[in-house]
């Protein structure tokens, strides 16, 4: 059984930070993308940031310069860092993992329960 595990979510003020926390744990053989999707009421889940074992990293345009993704292979722990949000930010923030679980197996995509963000004053 894979699961991801999320943390850090909350309540900020508008130009205020947070940091996400999504570790995966269970039977994994490796883990070859990791990375972060929202969704705001009323909108389709969007991609937020990606990144691959070896570092290559991919963002929203709407985060970039804002938003830092960042990863530990040893511990299979994604990071996002959130700096200078706004109110549009506001979602609810899913950790995504795509994984094998055995040496030659495919490639399975994994959701976290999902963590909530509110940005308002």
């Amino acid at each position: 059984q894979v699961q991801l595990v999320e943390s850090g979510g909350g309540l900020v003020q508008p130009g205020g930070s947070l940091r996400l926390s999504c570790t995966a744990s269970g039977s994994i053989f490796s883990i070859y993308v990791m990375g972060w999707y929202r969704q705001a009421p009323g909108k389709q889940r969007e991609l937020v940031a990606t990144v691959t074992r070896g570092g290559s990293t991919n963002y929203a345009d709407s985060v970039k310069g804002r938003f830092t993704i960042s990863r530990d292979n040893a511990e299979n722990t994604v990071y996002l860092q959130m700096n200078s949000l706004k109110p549009e930010d506001t979602a609810v923030y899913y950790c995504n993992a795509v994984l094998s679980v055995v040496p030659g197996g495919m490639m399975i995509n994994y959701w976290g329960q999902g963590t909530q963000v509110t940005v308002s004053s």
